[in-house]
């Protein structure tokens, strides 16, 4: 299964607050975003520029867009792209939305992760969006 991906511009951040914590202001804007709350954190994804000092946080990860839509009975699409980078030893983190997949990849890795996608059948653009 060939899967299309983009690159997003920018770097982006994971920050995590406790559960109950309101969501922040600084959080929203332009640029991918996403949230997941449960009963331990809560946690927010948004370029690294946003996060304040203070909060805890990764920095430096570069984000690819699946490009979709899929459906949600589509088995397989998460796997595809996965498999290549954890065979080699990156670590990922991926957020869903309704339509598509995100992969967040540390920048120090994007080349290679960009190398071993492409090899592995993908379609990746090398210009980001």
């Amino acid at each position: 299964m060939a899967i299309t991906l983009r690159p997003l511009n920018g770097r982006y951040a994971i920050a995590q607050l406790p559960p109950d914590a309101p969501i922040p202001s600084w959080w929203d804007g332009e640029g991918f975003t996403a949230l997941a709350r449960n009963d331990e954190e809560l946690t927010l994804i948004c370029p690294q520029e946003r996060v304040p000092a203070g909060v805890k946080s990764d920095h430096d990860w570069m984000c690819l867009k699946f490009v979709g839509p899929f459906a949600f009975d589509q088995a397989g699409i998460l796997l595809s792209v996965i498999r290549p980078l954890s065979e080699d030893g990156i670590g990922v983190f991926v957020t869903s939305t309704f339509n598509t997949d995100h992969l967040m990849v540390k920048a120090e890795n994007r080349d290679r992760a960009l190398s071993l996608l492409t090899a592995a059948g993908h379609n990746v653009s090398t210009q980001p969006h």
